[in-house]
């Protein structure tokens, strides 16, 4: 899950992380007054969406005295902001963070990540701040340090400071840095964050080491332990379709394909997508009914692949180990009934009550194509969707 940058820097900000203080605001008059309120010469007003290169896109800009932070604001507001994060179709911007100017020395860059190949938090610094960390990584890899940390002790002091010397932070404000990423990692940890990034921290004229900008995602599995981290979630930032995804326990991803997919179990679903591809198509979806789904759970996960108007047609692949297959055939057949089936399907169908899950397709009297393989199944939506 992923939460503002407004609401990263109160999380951080709790655990003694250094953040310019700001405020939120959702017009243009919230904005004034929130600037107002600041009372600084200088303020950024900053498009707040979920993605970067917001600055480049011209959802940041920095404003001397109201009538500029009035003049952004009705700029940015509203407007759908195009990143390469966003796609070319962009995110509009509804909510804007309104931040007292400071007085910037030097900018760098710290962030925490997962690394799936060692299983262990690595933190990452760069005095290259204020640069995507993937441009660095291709043109100036040396500049990158890491630090992988012993997840029975965590983060050592030693750590923090070694990082800090690395990235050449002033000598007199080594300590402070070294505390900055003490904290940092406390959140992420505490917080179950899967990355925490702060690009860029900087280095104030006052000798102050600061989060100029925060983004934190969280681990989908551990938000029932932080119903605080839940209630952050702009469900105006998201999929609605894997909003609706969510509310049945399905695991749900749209991508920008033709093909919808319904498969059990995420290995079969990714390989489901691979064979599609394989024989020229492109799927629409990853979607995982899971092991338990039951005929209403099946009956909802066929609509939401359905509302999607790009679906030319749909692959259902069931292996049913623990799935029986009688309850996918329910759910597709109920589905399709209720909706009104006007798209190529083909099923699949292996495992548990393999033959009653296809007598019920069989006697369902929709145009449903059978599938004797994988194989078979891609090859034969792909070339109905085509042919469409």
């Amino acid at each position: 899950m992923n939460i503002h940058e407004y609401q990263g820097k109160e999380v951080l900000r709790q655990y003694g992380v250094s953040v310019p203080e700001g405020k939120v605001a959702f017009t243009v008059d919230e904005a004034v007054e929130a600037a107002k309120e600041l009372g600084t010469p200088v303020v950024v007003v900053k498009a707040q969406i979920h993605a970067g290169g917001r600055g480049k896109a011209g959802g940041v800009k920095v404003a001397k005295g109201l009538d500029e932070v009035r003049t952004y604001a009705e700029q940015i507001l509203g407007k759908v902001l195009v990143t390469h994060q966003t796609g070319p179709e962009g995110k509009e911007v509804k909510r804007l963070l309104i931040e007292q100017g400071c007085d910037i020395k030097k900018e760098y860059y710290v962030g925490l990540v997962v690394d799936r190949a060692t299983g262990r938090v690595v933190m990452m610094a760069s005095e290259e701040g204020g640069t995507e960390i993937e441009e660095v990584a291709e043109h100036s890899p040396e500049k990158i340090f890491k630090e992988v940390i012993d997840p029975a002790v965590g983060l050592q002091p030693f750590q923090a400071r070694r990082l800090a010397f690395s990235i050449n932070i002033p000598k007199e404000l080594v300590n402070k840095a070294a505390q900055f990423m003490l904290a940092l990692y406390k959140a992420f940890t505490e917080k179950d964050c899967s990355i925490a990034e702060i690009n860029p921290l900087v280095v104030t004229g006052d000798g102050n080491v600061m989060a100029l900008d925060a983004k934190l995602n969280f681990d989908s599995n551990a938000l029932y332990r932080h119903k605080d981290i839940q209630a952050l979630r702009d469900l105006d930032e998201e999929d609605e379709k894997e909003i609706e995804a969510s509310k049945y326990d399905l695991s749900y991803i749209a991508l920008d394909g033709n093909i919808g997919c319904m498969v059990n179990g995420a290995g079969l679903a990714m390989a489901t997508m691979d064979i599609i591809k394989h024989y020229g198509g492109d799927p629409a979806n990853f979607l995982d009914v899971g092991g338990g789904a039951t005929k209403e759970k099946v009956t909802e996960a066929f609509k939401i692949i359905l509302s999607d108007s790009k679906v030319k047609g749909i692959f259902v692949n069931i292996f049913g180990g623990i799935m029986r297959c009688d309850i996918i055939a329910d759910g597709v057949v109920a589905a399709a009934k209720e909706l009104g089936l006007d798209r190529p399907l083909v099923v699949r169908l292996e495992g548990t009550n393999v033959d009653l899950g296809k007598k019920i397709l069989n006697e369902s009297g929709l145009n449903i194509i059978a599938a004797d393989s994988m194989a078979d199944g891609a090859q034969k939506i792909v070339e109905q969707v085509k042919n469409a």
